[in-house]
């Protein structure tokens, strides 16, 4: 029997020592000797390349998926929902996420076949840069769950100051204020009894032990800030006062210790404040006021309009269930204008003025995350039915986020209208590179005296209306602002000429 048992064991060996290697690539080795170190003692054996297969230690190769650039002026993001999750199949096309740029929500599809394996930026995630990486997935029949995860770029921590050398005179700028800031403890019920009454934890006594500010401190600090009285400097400042001086220390900043420095999230206290994230649409929305009134000489013309022609046509609409509002005019009226003084539709370049060809329509919307102007383009070749469906569809998917880029895009001229808001006059911030921005106040009736006729003369009211335009200097003059403004109001107070293809 033993001897049957040596012999079975030998057909092993031999059995084993047939088996021929595989021949791994360089990078199959190194993978092996990070995630293989268990077979390291059976070098040149058998086990050792069965172990070694890179169908079990190599991960999947990944799909990168970076932070894309979804509009021209787009410099980040924020991830606002992950519409697939870890897992899931995707194909070329698909929703992956929901992405807050500067000016809308956008959807961004996929543009490979295979699954989502690892979401490396979360929902929520604000300021995420271009090219960011913010998913992986792996191709089809892959496992999804051995993707490699590359590694983080690592983030170069600041260079410290080198500490002097030992033995070495301390510089001249150091000051009591500044031991005592590193020697200040606190302990949690004094720290909680300081930040709520916004007291100064230098200006305590410590009482407790090596320094300690207690709670007991704490109190004694605030019945004296109450009664009024100037509290003593911190005991644990080690620099002595003159004889003939007892003025307490005052900060570094040269800010007084009273009210204190502002603290956020604490409202109710003096000199606190909230902070509020801004939204990519506000940041966007900042830089290019600054930009606008910076760089574009603004100039500003008013005139008004009677509206009683329009209202007339408006009434007559209704009757036949056809329903268009005061701003559907005024749309068509500058459109219309344009293409007769097409010396204002133009726009401001690096080298000098522009015309253009089209007339594009941008109309100001006040949105949740800020103002946005869709676009209604081919304005003046379109009639008041088609504006106005077209106003009311881009004025909801801008207050929803889901205005698409082409939508907010290229316009030539804008309009502002916050006559519904009860505003009778403003005046609007032009938005470049455009040369005009028309704002639209609210109307207004007006008792006038009518033409003598045999009768004597006659009082009627006028529904008058303000509108503000401001144009660039640089392209349009004062003389051609005021030419267009006249042109405007003919095509507004008659709307039957205006609305004629």
């Amino acid at each position: 029997m033993a001897a049957s048992m040596r012999l079975g064991r030998r057909g092993v060996f031999i059995a084993l020592r047939a088996i021929k290697p595989n021949k791994l690539t360089v990078h199959n080795r190194l993978i092996t000797q990070n995630k293989c170190q268990r077979t390291a003692g059976w070098a040149g054996s058998g086990f050792r390349q069965l172990f070694q297969s890179p169908s079990v230690c190599a991960g999947a190769a990944p799909l990168k998926v970076q932070m894309p650039a979804l509009s021209p002026t787009m410099e980040e993001g924020n991830i606002v929902k992950w519409l697939k999750k870890e897992g899931d199949e995707v194909a070329a096309g698909d929703a992956l996420c929901e992405i807050e740029t500067d000016k809308a929500v956008v959807v961004m599809e996929s543009s490979d076949d295979g699954t989502l394996a690892k979401i490396l930026v979360q929902e929520g995630s604000r300021g995420v840069r271009l090219g960011t990486l913010i998913a992986l997935m792996v191709g089809e029949g892959e496992d999804w769950k051995q993707v490699e995860i590359p590694a983080l770029e690592p983030v170069t921590p600041t260079t410290a100051a080198p500490p002097p050398a030992a033995g070495s005179a301390p510089p001249l700028t150091t000051t009591p204020l500044a031991s005592a800031l590193k020697q200040l403890r606190l302990s949690p019920a004094a720290r909680h009894i300081l930040g709520t009454h916004g007291l100064d934890p230098h200006l305590a006594k410590a009482t407790g032990p090596r320094g300690l500010i207690t709670k007991e401190d704490a109190l004694q600090l605030l019945s004296r800030s109450d009664k009024g009285h100037p509290a003593p400097p911190a005991a644990a400042v080690a620099a002595p006062a003159p004889a003939t001086v007892s003025t307490p220390i005052a900060p570094s900043t040269g800010r007084p210790t009273f009210p204190p420095v502002s603290v956020p999230g604490k409202p109710g206290m003096p000199g606190t404040f909230t902070e509020i994230p801004a939204s990519n649409v506000r940041r966007v929305i900042a830089q290019r006021l600054t930009q606008s009134k910076s760089t574009i000489p603004h100039a500003y013309a008013s005139v008004d309009c009677d509206l009683a022609a329009v209202i007339n046509l408006r009434k007559q609409l209704a009757t036949e269930n056809i329903k268009v509002s005061v701003n559907d005019f005024i749309i068509k009226a500058a459109a219309v204008s344009l293409r007769e003084m097409p010396e204002v539709n133009v726009m401001w370049s690096g080298d000098g003025p522009q015309a253009l060809d089209s007339i594009h329509i941008s109309i100001a919307v006040a949105t949740p995350r800020g103002l946005i102007t869709p676009i209604i383009r081919d304005a003046a070749n379109k009639g008041l039915q088609e504006i106005s469906a077209t106003a009311k569809a881009l004025a909801q998917k801008a207050r929803d986020g889901k205005l698409l880029p082409e939508e907010y895009q290229g316009g030539s001229f804008s309009i502002s209208n916050l006559g519904m808001f009860g505003i009778s006059e403003f005046s609007a911030v032009i938005n470049p590179p455009q040369a005009c921005i028309l704002a639209v106040g609210g109307t207004r009736s007006k008792l006038t005296l009518a033409p003598q006729d045999p009768d004597g003369p006659v009082l009627r009211t006028q529904q008058l209306m303000t509108v503000t335009l401001s144009s660039d200097g640089r392209l349009v003059d004062d003389q051609l602002a005021s030419r267009f403004l006249e042109k405007f109001r003919t095509n507004l107070e008659q709307p039957q000429r205006a609305t004629l293809p």
